[in-house]
């Protein structure tokens, strides 16, 4: 079965593997799925609302001063946390008022937990935008999707919003630095393992350098049941391989795995 949608602003603490007990913020509507991608892996399942710029659905978005008060009343209670993490039903940069809640929930963290970090999972589409490309310098933890090495299992896999590039995401991600990239590999149709698609996504790593590299399959179910998961012993095979081939840090995470 797939996940429910977050209903909620906040949902958690969940026990991230790589960011501890994390509180999500959903930035998307708690009714649909709203992305500028429509992933044949995600846990969530189709895209309903699959657009590059949310404007038009800002009513139906939490608002600004919502998710503010929520936030602050989750740092100030006792609740155990080591991360506020910008993620949930859709792609969380779309929300027009994203680079003033970055500036929100900073402010919240240096005034009540002063060592949490602030984390973005992101699948990358928002830094098109001036605007969000500087907030992503604020963040401790910025994580950004790209789960293929050409334009071709781009489409197939990541499926996107009309006028959405391949090429512009990948220019945008070696332009601004020293990020986190987490890619999402998949066997079955389609596939991104394959041997040509993976030596194209290690060159596309070696030229955005980023701080490190997060390799995962799918722990969950998706909702096309042509797709199977990678087995951990290849992803561990691949985030050697890279890490040989372009001195960046990469990290395979799977269910069971001790770190």
């Amino acid at each position: 079965m797939l996940l429910a949608l977050q209903t909620n602003i906040l949902y958690g603490p969940v026990n991230s593997r790589r960011f501890g007990r994390s509180l999500g913020i959903n930035l998307s509507p708690g009714s649909c799925k709203l992305c500028s991608f429509n992933c044949a892996y995600c846990q969530y399942g189709p895209t309903k609302r699959l657009v590059a710029d949310a404007k038009s659905y800002k009513n139906d978005l939490p608002d600004y001063s919502d998710v503010i008060e929520a936030v602050q009343d989750a740092l100030r209670s006792p609740m155990d946390l080591d991360a506020i993490t910008f993620s949930g039903n859709g792609e969380p940069t779309l929300h027009p008022d994203f680079p003033a809640l970055v500036e929100g929930m900073i402010y919240l963290r240096n005034k009540y937990r002063p060592r949490l970090k602030v984390a973005l999972l992101s699948n990358s589409t928002g830094l098109s935008h001036e605007d969000v490309r500087r907030s992503v310098a604020k963040v401790d933890l910025p994580v950004f999707k790209l789960d293929a090495g050409t334009e071709r299992s781009f489409m197939k896999i990541n499926r996107p919003a009309a006028g959405v590039r391949f090429n512009n995401i990948v220019s945008h991600l070696k332009s601004i630095g020293r990020v986190y990239i987490q890619t999402a590999l998949i066997d079955g149709t389609p596939s991104n393992t394959d041997p040509d698609e993976i030596l194209a996504y290690f060159e596309l790593i070696r030229d955005i350098r980023p701080r490190e590299v997060h390799i995962y399959s799918t722990d969950r179910p998706v909702p096309n049941l042509r797709i199977s998961k990678v087995d951990p012993e290849w992803l561990e095979e691949i985030a050697s391989q890279l890490k040989s081939e372009t001195g960046v840090p990469a990290t395979a995470f799977y269910e069971g795995k001790r770190h």
